[in-house]
């Protein structure tokens, strides 16, 4: 059974910081790419970034270049998102995702159920 369990998510002042993770099982792949994705109310889910699991640049959206930084650690099994300088318009649920495809790849085939971020201004 795929499974992808996010956390971290919370309520944060602009300006602050917030670290998400990812936990994926049950994948059916031997190589594989965990992307993030957001998706605020009443609008469409968005790319923000990815990385290969096994080796591999990383891959981000214009709007997170500089403040957003997504990491791998392969011992814990675990994507990490790490989110600076947040602003209100960071407001959303956070999903990570996995697929097979290359890290431009924008969408997932399995995607876990998502954890909220909201940014007080």
């Amino acid at each position: 059974q795929v499974q992808l369990v996010e956390s971290g998510g919370g309520l944060v002042q602009a300006g602050g910081s917030l670290r998400l993770s990812c936990v994926p099982s049950g994948l059916p792949y031997n190589w594989y790419t965990i992307a993030w994705a957001r998706q605020a109310p009443g609008k469409e889910r968005d790319f923000v970034a990815a990385i290969p699991v096994r080796g591999g640049g990383s891959y981000y959206a214009d709007f997170v270049k500089g403040r957003f930084t997504i990491s791998r650690d392969n011992a814990k099994n675990t994507v990490y998102l790490q989110m600076n300088s947040l602003k209100p318009e960071d407001t959303a649920v956070y999903y990570c995702g996995a697929h097979n495809r290359g890290v431009t790849y924008k969408s997932a085939d399995y995607w876990g159920q998502g954890t909220h971020v909201t940014v007080s201004s």
